[in-house]
């Protein structure tokens, strides 16, 4: 369904009944099985602005900055809900946190800096990873084998020795790509969230990450190329009682194979 909020509509997917615990999900991948599992939960999931079938204007040249996109976030509840954000989903949830009042925080494979250039002391991007991810051929964005293929090939190179599944990737690929505007634009920040590296995300809040009060969990694999661990640990060491759940041979993100082990965390943490 779509929910007007802060001057936008934002398509929202719901998984549970709503009088228990919300829990809202921030970032690009959250497939159905997963939100599924989190039983005894008002899961909450949504496509970002110029993301899937939310308002699409222009994602190469956005016109909002990502305390919009906070904004955004907060407009979808009615009071405090447990936040977890994965990815560029991460910074979203990290400001709000700092922003507004969240029942509890979980960052996933996320750091505590914008798209840019990062601090001395965090590791950047794998430049190795990179340079094959990024050195690639660009498919034909508006074919849906070519997108299916191109993203297999990413989640490939991004995934760790133990978290690469090629049909759950494939399948959750050509999902994104029958949800989203069939434009290349569209497709770019609807897989890759492109609409960050665009958007002004200052000012700055790794500073500010003393000052967040939620219980928080920080969930990272120790192989992931594009947020390596260390920025978890960052996170973990720089939010007030923080907790770090470290993945064993898991890269970015949260493929089927850690679902066993971050489930059962998700509903401890959010209870």
């Amino acid at each position: 369904m779509l929910h007007e909020v802060n001057g936008v509509a934002l398509w929202v997917d719901t998984f549970g009944e709503p009088s228990d615990p919300p829990v809202l999900l921030i970032g690009l991948s959250w497939p159905d099985e997963f939100c599924a599992r989190l039983t005894g939960r008002y899961v909450v999931r949504y496509d970002l602005r110029d993301t899937g079938r939310s308002t699409y204007v222009d994602p190469d040249a956005p016109t909002y900055d990502l305390r919009d996109l906070v904004a955004d976030a907060a407009g979808l509840l009615d009071g405090p809900a447990h936040v977890v954000g994965l990815g560029v989903g991460g910074f979203v949830a990290q400001l709000l946190a700092l922003d507004h009042e969240v029942a509890s925080l979980t960052l996933v494979s996320t750091r505590a800096v914008a798209p840019g250039p990062i601090n001395a002391d965090l590791e950047d991007h794998d430049a190795t990873v990179m340079g094959q991810l990024f050195g690639r051929a660009a498919p034909d964005w508006t074919d849906r084998d070519s997108v299916v293929d191109y993203m297999t090939g990413s989640a490939r190179l991004l995934a760790g020795s133990e978290g690469f599944d090629e049909q759950d990737v494939r399948t959750w690929a050509g999902r994104v790509f029958d949800r989203s505007g069939k434009s290349a634009a569209a497709q770019r920040a609807s897989h890759l969230g492109t609409t960050f590296a665009a958007i002004d995300c200052g000012p700055r809040w790794r500073e500010r990450l003393p000052g967040i009060t939620a219980k928080t969990l920080v969930i990272h694999g120790d192989e992931d190329p594009f947020f390596p661990h260390q920025n978890g640990e960052v996170l973990a060491a720089e939010i007030p009682n923080a907790r770090l759940l470290t993945l064993a041979g898991i890269g970015q993100g949260l493929p089927r194979a850690t679902w066993p082990t971050v489930v059962p965390a998700l509903l401890s943490h959010t209870a």
